[in-house]
C-alpha cells in the first residue's frame, strides 16, 4: 500500500520527516541541513504523497521522536513500520537494530553475528546506510569496530550520529557512556 501522507516536524537536532500510510510508518528520517531540505527529500521518496497534517497516531510517533532527541529513553519498538518494501537481510538488520535500548550500541559485526551472518559486517553497514526508518530504527547506535563512530549516511554524518549518541549518554557495554 502506498504512502498516504507525510509531514516534517522541528526536533532538538534540526527538521525530521516521517511518512505514513493508514496503520504504519513507511518512512522517517533524520534532518536535513534545513526543513525545506528535509521536505524535498520527504517528496522524492514518497512521490505518491503529499505534504499533509498527521493523524493523531502519527502525532503521537512524531512526540516520542521529539522526546527521544532530547533524551527520554523510549526504544519506540512499538512503532508500526511497513518493511514490505524492505530486502529480507535489511528487515533482519533493522529488527536487532531496533532491539538496541537508548544509550546502548552494538558494533556492525556484533549485528552481523545477531542475524547469523558473522562476515557480513560490511553488508550491515551498507543496510543501515538504507535505513528508511532512522531514528525509529536506530541506526546511530551501530558503531565501527572498536566502537568508533564511522559510517553515518544523515546529513552532518558522524558527526550527528556522535551528537545522537551524547542526547542518549550512550554506553558502550559495561564501561561508562560515551560521554562522561
Amino acid at each position: 500500500m502506498p504512502a498516504v501522507g507525510y509531514c516534517v516536524f522541528d526536533t532538538a537536532i534540526g527538521w525530521c520527516g516521517i511518512a505514513w500510510r493508514a496503520d504504519a510508518i513507511v518512512g522517517c528520517q533524520l534532518p536535513g541541513m534545513d526543513r525545506d531540505a528535509t521536505l524535498r527529500r520527504l517528496a522524492q521518496n514518497h512521490p505518491d504523497c503529499d505534504e499533509c497534517a498527521p493523524p493523531d497516531w502519527v502525532v503521537r510517533v512524531i512526540v516520542r521522536v521529539q522526546a527521544l532527541l532530547e533524551g527520554k529513553r523510549d526504544s519506540l519498538a512499538d512503532v508500526p513500520l511497513d518493511m514490505a518494501n524492505e530486502p529480507d537481510f535489511n528487515q533482519r538488520v533493522y529488527e536487532i537494530t531496533r532491539a538496541i535500548a537508548p544509550g546502548r550500541t552494538l558494533t556492525y559485526g556484533e549485528v552481523a553475528q545477531k542475524i547469523g551472518e558473522p562476515n557480513s559486517a560490511r553488508a550491515v553497514g551498507q543496510a543501515l546506510g538504507h535505513n528508511p526508518f532512522a531514528p525509529i530504527v536506530p541506526c546511530h547506535r551501530v558503531l565501527g569496530a572498536g566502537n568508533t563512530g564511522v559510517g553515518f549516511s544523515a546529513t552532518g554524518g558522524v558527526n550527528t550520529k556522535l551528537k545522537m549518541l551524547e542526547i542518549e549518554r550512550a554506553q558502550l557495554g559495561g564501561e561508562p557512556g560515551l560521554f562522561d
